[in-house]
């Protein structure tokens, strides 16, 4: 059997003597979609950020059977690693292709060819990008910023994409087309790990699910059985998201 492609294992994170995740198990397989739901103050983006390595931990986490104990954030990028935080992070005093151009930094920086053939790409993938290549970053809608997020993720050629809430925000019909694109990187060869508070929309698209309440993973299993296990429907499926 071949290795996941990302595997933690115990991994727990601790803010001084608070423990925010308790030990946790979790795997991502090669070119898959794993989504990460619950609800807020579970310890999602925590999480996230523990496997990036923007915050220690205790545990262990691998990488495309590398092991990350002591792995700086910029050489788990140059990795193939990648993180679209929730807040975008984007550059708003710079245009919309400066921001995708920076995306490719560390390729270009280690003298990679091809950034301009996937600035192409990505243009795409996003037409409303190329439309608005020179358009200040803070001037763009909130659909825009999160493809523009994930263009400058995918200017990096990550292996692996850390998706943190790419909801958030934003209008339902927009809420449909990121999930789609996010859908069609999959098909693309790129694995994902979504964190979603939108479960109904997450598990549609995901292969894998884990429900992550209170720092622990309480349920884990393939997205469409987590879909209609009791506990997920009550708590996550209700009225309130279907409409």
């Amino acid at each position: 059997m071949n290795a996941p492609l990302l595997e933690a294992r115990g991994l727990r994170v601790r803010y001084g003597k608070i423990e925010a995740v308790h030990g946790v198990d979790l795997r991502v397989e090669r070119g898959s979609i794993v989504t990460v739901i619950g609800p807020n103050g579970a310890g999602k983006t925590t999480l996230l950020g523990a496997l990036i390595g923007l915050l220690p931990c205790d545990g262990s986490v691998h990488h495309d059977g590398r092991d990350l104990h002591g792995v700086a954030v910029h050489a788990r990028v140059a990795a193939g690693m990648c993180l679209v935080p929730e807040r975008r992070e984007l550059f708003g005093e710079l245009s919309v292709e400066d921001n995708l151009r920076l995306g490719a930094f560390v390729r270009v920086r280690r003298g990679e060819r091809g950034a301009a053939d996937d600035l192409h790409e990505v243009y795409a993938r996003f037409p409303r990008l190329a439309e608005r290549r020179r358009q200040l970053a803070a001037t763009l809608s909130g659909g825009e910023r999160q493809m523009l997020a994930l263009g400058r993720a995918l200017m990096a050629k990550p292996s692996l994409l850390l998706l943190d809430e790419p909801s958030l925000g934003l209008a339902p019909r927009i809420v449909r087309e990121i999930l789609h694109i996010v859908a069609d990187l999959r098909r693309a060869g790129t694995a994902i790990l979504l964190v979603e508070q939108n479960a109904r929309a997450a598990l549609q698209i995901a292969d894998r699910g884990y429900v992550l309440e209170l720092g622990e993973i309480v349920l884990e299993g393939p997205a469409s059985e987590l879909a209609g296990h009791p506990r997920v429907v009550a708590s996550y499926l209700g009225a309130r998201q279907a409409a």
